[in-house]
């Protein structure tokens, strides 16, 4: 019955849509950088990372594209910040102009910066709000959640929960640096307030050792001890340094957020409203695994294509640009509201879900915070805020 109604609809869109087929290519592009362990072996990267996701899209658009005369190929390339621009160069000399990068900022603006005027790039990964705004480009979409709108999420659930007082402890790390702005910035935007801030230096070396757990409970006490009175603990950790050190080990008792405790993410295994448990066991079944951000952020990505695909009929990059940055577009994402592209900046809207590790604890924006055009705009860089000049 739920298969005769599906095939029913698309049926019914077919008839409705331009009959032109297109033979859509995109690529993913995924660089991998040198890093130490991640503190628990759970959280080792999978060499599927970000592919399992566009499978899983290139699945997707081909359901519908069958029906309309489409065909979509997702090729895929993992490289080295080294290699990065040759493999990029190599995409384009074959003829993809679609391309989804994981990648860090500085080299997704390199990237970025020497493709042809007919490419068309997805961020895939990185959060640096610069990105969104004084560095933006215009032939790239985040499909990502800045960390302007993750701290956002974070900061509207802790103010609804009226845990105003903040204890904000940064790392000493440039990304981490970046990030303790972004909860400072979300902090004066919703009316919280840092009574106290502290930095953990990174001082190098192994992350992980046999008695590193007995290190940290005589370390972490020590350095949180004294601190003025608050409500909730914020870590700003994009280095995965400390942060998962934090539960149970500071001086004062006291809940957690933001890179430990209640995490801001764009996915999460634990995630099972509107549909997403249908989503999670797909992934399930292609990949043999739960499905990560990396994974949730390509297949967006993708699937923004194939629903511009869709309803225009056309496959190249200028025409994908124009409709998902037109009125028009939205697409079901399996987050209770469709998503949209900001015109101003490229940034993809989308709803951000606080996880315990164990459990999807709420989904920001919380109710309550309004805005005059969508209340996902009060995630993350709003217009007014943008210094975003590219798609003016």
């Amino acid at each position: 019955m739920g298969q005769g109604l599906v095939l029913f609809n698309l049926l019914m869109i077919a008839a409705m849509l331009p009959a032109a087929a297109s033979d859509v290519r995109a690529a993913v592009l995924r660089i991998d950088y040198p890093a130490l362990l991640p503190l628990s072996r759970l959280d080792l990267p999978k060499e599927d990372r970000a592919f399992a996701g566009a499978a899983l899209a290139t699945e997707d658009n081909q359901t519908t594209g069958r029906f309309l005369g489409h065909s979509f190929e997702t090729a895929t390339v993992a490289t080295t910040p080294e290699n990065a621009l040759a493999d990029f160069q190599n995409l384009l000399e074959d003829g993809y102009r679609l391309i989804v990068v994981l990648a860090e900022a500085d080299e997704l603006q390199e990237l970025a910066d020497t493709a042809p005027d007919d490419a068309l790039l997805f961020n895939a990964w990185s959060g640096d709000v610069s990105l969104r705004s004084e560095s933006c480009r215009a032939n790239v979409i985040h499909t990502a959640a800045s960390d302007a709108m993750r701290a956002d999420a974070v900061a509207q659930f802790l103010v609804w929960k009226r845990w105003n007082r903040w204890f904000l402890i940064g790392g000493s790390n440039e990304a981490d640096k970046r990030l303790a702005e972004a909860y400072r910035a979300s902090a004066e935007k919703f009316g919280a307030r840092i009574v106290e801030e502290r930095t953990f230096e990174d001082t190098g070396g192994s992350r992980v050792s046999d008695s590193g757990h007995v290190l940290v409970q005589r370390q972490i006490p020590v350095f949180s001890q004294d601190a003025a009175a608050h409500d909730v603990v914020v870590a700003a950790d994009a280095s995965e340094v400390f942060g998962e050190y934090l539960p149970y080990h500071t001086w004062d008792p006291a809940p957690l957020a933001g890179s430990a405790g209640l995490r801001p993410v764009t996915w999460d295994p634990t995630h099972e409203s509107w549909g997403a448990t249908q989503m999670q066991r797909r992934f399930e079944k292609l990949a043999g695994r739960h499905m990560e951000e990396a994974d949730y952020q390509t297949w967006l990505a993708l699937r923004l294509v194939g629903e511009a695909v869709t309803r225009t009929g056309a496959g190249d990059a200028m025409a994908v640009r124009d409709y998902i940055l037109s009125d028009e577009f939205e697409l079901a994402a399996f987050k209770g509201v469709p998503v949209t592209v900001r015109r101003w900046n490229g940034q993809v809207r989308q709803p951000i879900l606080l996880s315990s590790g164990r459990m999807t604890v709420s989904v920001s924006p919380q109710e309550g915070f309004l805005h005059q055009t969508s209340v996902l705009d009060t995630l993350g860089i709003d217009a007014p805020e943008s210094r975003c000049t590219a798609f003016e």
